[in-house]
């Protein structure tokens, strides 16, 4: 049974990696899916073999987010979900933060989150037939941790967006929560293992390999692992679901 039958979703950063995971799911869900991401070229390449729509959009910038939703519209008529899945990693131990870097990401993961909800939000209220919008947490958002206090903050502040948003927005039949992953393999993890290689003196792959055998699971998330909660967030059966931030693992971070 397709579970999104008739639905339409805007899923941000949605080119490659878990975005175009969620994107495929809801399209076999029965969704249409619009494919939001600063690189049009890939996001493109993406909508085009997996039956989506592309549209471009740079989550920093509200001319372009207004714009994208905009054509989002146009496109599939109407937003009935919103995953907010665009975000940058960043770590640095905390003498040698960067303001620039963390302007950066709060700019992409907090005030991108915000804004790209914002804007389907007041499209989802004129329309008058609620939705579901999905925030993209993290278990970093739920405690600090000692290299990636940017990244650890960002999250958590998505975490608090995603409660006061689900407050305000249900009386207009709007549900917001949040998926909250753990440590997910895909192709980021090169760059977070050289991070952590160069300031741990760890060998390449040796942060990778510890972090997969230290869930109690046994193994790193895969992207496909967290396309099951946000079919059920966008779904009906979600509709008594508010303000609420669901960790998908591994059984990582007990909440």
């Amino acid at each position: 049974m397709t579970r999104l039958a008739g639905k339409t979703a805007l899923i941000t950063g949605a080119a490659r990696g878990i975005g175009q995971a969620f994107a495929e799911r809801y399209i076999a869900e029965g969704a249409k899916v619009a494919i939001a991401d600063i690189n049009i070229a890939r996001a493109e390449e993406t909508a085009q073999s997996i039956g989506a729509i592309a549209i471009e959009m740079d989550v920093t910038d509200q001319t372009s987010i207004d714009a994208g939703v905009a054509k989002t519209i146009d496109a599939l008529g109407h937003i009935d979900i919103l995953i907010n899945n665009a975000a940058l990693f960043t770590a640095a131990p905390i003498a040698e933060i960067e303001r620039a870097d963390f302007d950066r990401v709060f700019q992409i993961n907090v005030a991108g989150t915000l804004f790209t909800k914002q804007a389907v939000a007041r499209h989802m209220i004129d329309r008058g037939e609620g939705g579901k919008i999905i925030n993209m947490a993290s278990q970093a958002g739920r405690r600090g941790e000692s290299l990636v206090a940017v990244y650890c903050a960002s999250k958590a502040a998505v975490i608090s967006l995603t409660q006061s948003a689900g407050l305000n927005l249900i009386q207009h039949g709007i549900n917001v929560n949040a998926i909250a992953p753990g440590v997910v393999d895909g192709e980021h993890w090169d760059g977070v293992d050289a991070f952590f290689a160069k300031h741990e003196g760890k060998a390449p792959g040796q942060k990778k390999a510890e972090v997969g055998a230290a869930v109690p699971f046994g193994r790193m998330g895969t992207a496909e692992d967290l396309t099951g909660m946000a079919v059920f967030l966008a779904s009906d059966d979600a509709d008594y679901v508010v303000a609420q931030t669901y960790n998908v693992d591994g059984g990582n971070w007990m909440s």
